[in-house]
């Protein structure tokens, strides 16, 4: 399909924007509009799902065929059946007349099934019969019957996810998925976000007759980096709101008016993905002690991973000690100096170069540059004195002035960092029991807190073997 032709069907079904992911996405639904393949429509809650199915629909040979939307998580467990198949009289209590079911009444149209993933799964395994065979009997029912419908899927949920957790049919995820549309969120669109917000500012404000609104280039940047977790439907309750609220306005909106409508708790976060930001609460201050800490400990670790990696080079060539020392002067620049020397006045001195590292040459550094200050009742554990082993101290000439530099450099055990990964795994798994335990076992809600996706935080959980009963 050449760009002509999708943008013919962007005007007709009012679709906005030029994203190359949302043509991609239309472009496949314009190809397998055509055929009577099975479509499984993936994508974020409030990005334009039904759109696509009306696409493949209108495009398709049964256009002239009817066409129902079903919301498969609004109809009660006790009657999807029967909505959908239909029922005998006297089937259930209730059932004072015979009863056509969606699929018999849509017989040569399409059937549009969003949120299929809430399906209970008796339904599903009677679905599963009608995309495999055309069959379906109602309930109450010993007939079988025939039916001719399309069936377009959509769902917000990972159904792979749902499959491992017994929620979903594999068998008949596979079948929904014959060819699958990913619809991407409004996060992803780009410059689309603010063509759609003129687009809604500029319908509301002929709608009630006031002056349409005006943004900033500061106003359009923060509106772009803002992440939208209801997406297109979010955006449009907010230029609504800012349309109503700011109609009294005579220039262009600045980005801090916009930003007071603007989710503070959905703002763009800078921080780590493992550390939540503080919400202003108890939990909230303890996470942000927690990150500070953890961020200066992480980085002290790495630092003496790396010193004992270059003292193991120095020890592994004596005579080009003083080269890797050279190239290397930068990785010493962030050791301060050491103000406590031993007591026997034996401490070993040290190279300029190495600008007063700690006593025994690889002692972890008192206070970082350029890190959070921590508490000062903090002190870490110094690591156990090590020794000589195999090798004796070195002896580097200075070819300044002929003198002779000391340097006492211990031979250390070179630990790998399966401690320190260990130690982030645990403080991780921590985190999102804390996060889950904080909104009651709610993904979504602790995927927000930790700053992660819910996808992310459901393949943690398993990572883990989290319970999350």
């Amino acid at each position: 399909m050449n760009q002509q032709e999708i943008q013919s069907v962007k005007q007709r079904f009012g679709i906005i924007g030029n994203a190359p992911a949302l043509n991609y996405a239309i472009n496949v639904a314009m190809q397998v509009a055509a055929t009577d393949l099975t479509v499984l429509i993936t994508g974020e809650s409030g990005s334009g799902k039904e759109s696509f199915s009306k696409i493949i629909h209108s495009l398709s040979a049964r256009k002239h065929g009817q066409f129902i939307a079903i919301n498969c998580g609004a109809i009660p467990e006790g009657t999807i059946d029967s909505e959908l198949f239909g029922h005998e009289k006297g089937s259930f209590t209730g059932a004072v007349d015979s009863r056509k079911g969606y699929f018999e009444t849509t017989n040569g149209g399409t059937i549009f099934l969003d949120e299929i993933g809430e399906m209970p799964l008796g339904t599903q395994a009677r679905l599963l019969r009608v995309l495999e065979n055309g069959e379906f009997i109602r309930v109450g029912s010993s007939k079988t019957q025939k039916t001719d419908v399309r069936v377009v899927a959509a769902t917000n949920v990972n159904l792979m996810d749902a499959v491992d957790k017994g929620k979903f049919r594999e068998d008949l995820y596979y079948r929904l998925n014959t060819v699958p549309i990913y619809v991407p969120p409004l996060r992803e669109r780009g410059s689309d976000i603010e063509l759609l917000f003129r687009k809604f500012t500029t319908d509301f404000a002929e709608r009630y007759r006031i002056k349409p609104l005006q943004l900033t280039e500061g106003a359009k940047q923060l509106l772009m980096s803002f992440p939208f977790p209801g997406n297109i439907r979010q955006l449009k309750n907010i230029a609504e709101q800012v349309s109503i609220l700011e109609s009294e306005q005579n220039k262009p909106i600045e980005a801090d008016v916009l930003g007071k409508y603007l989710p503070q708790s959905q703002q763009p976060s800078r921080t780590l993905a493992l550390f939540p930001q503080s919400n202003g609460g108890p939990a909230g201050d303890n996470f942000s002690e927690r990150e500070l800490l953890y961020k200066v400990l992480f980085d002290m670790r790495r630092d003496m991973n790396d010193l004992k990696r270059l003292v193991r080079d120095v020890l592994g060539n004596e005579q080009d000690g003083r080269q890797i020392l050279h190239n290397h002067r930068d990785l010493f620049d962030s050791i301060p100096s050491d103000a406590d020397p031993t007591a026997d006045g034996n401490a070993p001195r040290y190279l300029p170069a190495l600008n007063g590292a700690a006593q025994s040459g690889l002692g972890l550094p008192d206070a970082p540059r350029n890190r959070p200050a921590v508490d000062s009742s903090f002190r870490p554990t110094p690591p156990p004195a090590e020794t000589y082993g195999s090798h004796p101290p070195v002896q580097i000439f200075d070819n300044v002035d002929g003198d002779v530099n000391d340097i006492t450099i211990e031979d250390v055990t070179h630990e790998t960092e399966d401690d320190e990964s260990l130690s982030l795994e645990r403080q991780e798994k921590e985190m999102i029991l804390k996060a889950l335990r904080r909104n009651n076992n709610k993904r979504k809600y602790a995927a927000q807190a930790l700053g992660i996706s819910e996808r992310t935080l459901y393949r943690k959980i398993k990572q883990y073997e989290i319970d999350e009963e």
